[in-house]
């Protein structure tokens, strides 16, 4: 066969892979000496990464140990619900654990905690890097992992994030199983005892709001986004002004 090359002339071209393999062309060599490189920069970091993860093991560790406790009264509102799904399950004859398993998981720890454990700043008024979001998403993985009932079969190409953790995953599924139980356990919480929650919980906000002014709330984050370039850029204080006056308009129309 002819082949087109800078040299010319024939090459032999067989239906069988050669003993050795044939020299690539240039343009090819870099490309696979980069997915050469990137194979194997899992194995040059798994030492710090599992160095990383053992300095992290108690934070971790106390961290579910706290989400997944009821050592302390368990909220109303949990209770009350987690009581409610046991009582559709009945009710629509839904025998199956694990489908109730997952209605509470998908209700509560995937609903509400992973959002606070990949985006911390939304409880608290931190500002975090990508370093920090990069292990915030394997931990928040971790604990997605644990409320699932279904094993994950891990082999060599898995994501390193789940072969870090996969020896831990079973012990925090039983937390998980314990949590849920225990819940259970626990003295049922009335549609009168809800109510009277929900009404205190009305009044406090009410209360706060009387105390501080929406309107000088609304003052105070336009001053400072008016202080803020990359927020003057955006006009993100004028923007403000605007969704706050359209507010106090629908609130008065009322």
């Amino acid at each position: 066969m002819l082949e087109d090359a800078d040299e010319g002339g024939i090459k032999l071209w067989h239906l069988v892979k050669p003993t050795e393999e044939p020299e690539l062309p240039k343009h090819r060599r870099g490309s696979l000496r980069d997915r050469e490189r990137a194979k194997a920069i899992p194995e040059i970091y798994l030492t710090r990464l599992l160095s990383m993860k053992g300095t992290l093991q108690k934070f971790v560790d106390d961290l579910f140990q706290v989400i997944l406790s009821t050592n302390r009264p368990v909220p109303l509102a949990v209770k009350y619900f987690f009581d409610l799904l046991d009582e559709q399950a009945i009710h629509y004859g839904i025998a199956d654990p694990e489908t109730i398993h997952i209605w509470k998981t998908n209700s509560l720890p995937l609903r509400f905690w992973i959002n606070i454990i990949k985006n911390p700043q939304f409880v608290f008024d931190v500002q975090t890097s990508d370093n920090v979001d990069a292990v915030l998403l394997v931990i928040a993985q971790t604990f997605m992992d644990s409320c699932t009932i279904a094993d994950h079969k891990l082999g060599r190409d898995s994501p390193i994030n789940k072969l870090l953790y996969a020896r831990d995953i079973p012990r925090y599924k039983q937390m998980v199983e314990r949590y849920y139980a225990d819940i259970r356990q626990t003295i049922s919480a009335s549609d009168q005892e809800m109510n009277s929650a929900l009404a205190e919980l009305s009044r406090v906000v009410l209360c706060a709001g009387e105390r501080l002014p929406a309107s000088s709330v609304s003052l105070q984050i336009i001053t400072a986004l008016e202080e803020d370039p990359t927020a003057q850029k955006m006009q993100l204080g004028y923007r403000l002004q605007q969704i706050a006056a359209a507010v106090e308009n629908k609130v008065t129309d009322l």
